[in-house]
């Protein structure tokens, strides 16, 4: 077969699939037969806690406000990307509007991409990509943006330590995650720097499968081992891979003393920790706007209007499409600034405080 008939078969196969999930078609259980319409959110792990604690209750809340009437399920995973098709089909036999996805993992998300397409349910992604696969839209926080926001926050820190070759350790999130990667390249264009001029030393450095918090203080007690407790900073990507960092430091006695950066998502632990000095640091993302905006797509999706064209301001190639996507903005936040979660109305200070009464950004709101 020629390379050029090869092209316009997988051309004539994408725009099948393509059609097969364009935004305004409706699956078997949904308005098309006057059935009640069903989305499942799916979540990819228990190990990141915001995804039931935070947002699946969030979105629950504004598709009932949005869509009064539209059952939503929620399913984990549990890490498992395996269980996660299952739940894909699961979902599309009982009928599935929609499938709002949050990957177990990208790069195996192809499949139930595909297998949504054919059976004419839309898959809208929630802060996850999934590559591979027809896609009806993205809702994520600017990727890069929260990189940029750790690494500059890193090298502030950095520059206020003397001498060179400073022993730093990295703990990063899931592997071949788009994410990952982004928060790595943001990172970098801070932290590349500083390596390449000798300031600092990457001394320990590992992806943590499903950012599980366990296997990220396991990875940091054996860093410390290895560098006989002589690390200068370490820097990870969210706040359950800073908690499990933090709690290594502190079987070592070395809480406060060996400064913890990169926590991401403002998780009430992690904020109490920044509130404490345990961490350095967490970049907010204002989840109840995310889990707003997934409704609104998701609404608008299932009535057959399609995507908002006033919400998307981007796109995310998953090596399959360019995916229409809403990018929404991030802020790093530290102990000085920790009022701009109690202003977005996250968390009182007396929960922010809480068996922190003795820090001084508690002593100052009278907490």
């Amino acid at each position: 077969m020629t390379r050029t008939r090869t092209a316009a078969l997988a051309l004539a196969s994408a725009a099948i699939l393509l059609a097969g999930c364009a935004p305004n078609q409706t699956s078997s259980g949904g308005a098309a037969d006057g059935g009640s319409k069903k989305v499942f959110f799916l979540l990819p792990n228990a190990t990141t806690t915001r995804f039931e604690e935070r947002d699946a209750p969030a979105f629950k809340k504004y598709m009932q406000q949005m869509s009064p009437g539209t059952d939503v399920e929620v399913l984990n995973a549990q890490g498992d990307p395996d269980k996660q098709q299952n739940q894909v089909n699961d979902a599309i036999t009982q009928g599935a509007s929609a499938i709002v996805l949050v990957s177990a993992d990208a790069n195996l998300a192809s499949g139930s991409l595909r297998t949504a397409a054919q059976a004419k349910v839309p898959v809208i992604l929630y802060e996850h990509d999934a590559v591979g696969g027809p896609v009806t839209a993205q809702i994520a926080f600017n990727a890069t943006q929260v990189g940029e926001e750790q690494g500059k926050e890193a090298a502030a820190l950095i520059d206020k330590m003397p001498g060179q070759g400073l022993a730093i350790a990295r703990v990063k999130g899931n592997p071949g995650e788009y994410g990952t990667n982004q928060y790595e390249a943001g990172q970098d264009k801070y932290l590349q720097p500083l390596i390449d001029s000798g300031k600092i030393k990457v001394v320990c450095d590992k992806n943590i499968t499903n950012w599980d918090p366990v296997q990220g203080q396991s990875f940091a007690e054996d860093c410390l081992t290895k560098e006989n407790n002589k690390v200068d900073l370490f820097v990870t990507m969210n706040d359950g891979l800073a908690g499990g960092i933090v709690a290594a430091l502190t079987s070592q006695n070395l809480v406060g003393k060996i400064p913890v950066t990169g926590g991401q998502d403002a998780n009430l632990d992690a904020v109490q920790f920044v509130a404490e000095g345990k961490l350095d640091n967490t970049v907010f993302k204002n989840l109840d706007t995310q889990a707003k905006t997934a409704a609104e797509v998701t609404t608008s999706v299932i009535k057959g209007q399609g995507v908002p064209k006033n919400l998307v301001n981007g796109t995310l190639d998953n090596k399959f499409m360019k995916v229409p996507t809403v990018f929404l903005p991030v802020q790093n936040m530290t102990k000085d600034n920790l009022n701009v979660v109690v202003d977005a109305g996250f968390y009182t200070w007396k929960q922010i405080c809480q068996g922190a009464e003795n820090a001084d950004v508690c002593k100052q709101h009278g907490a």
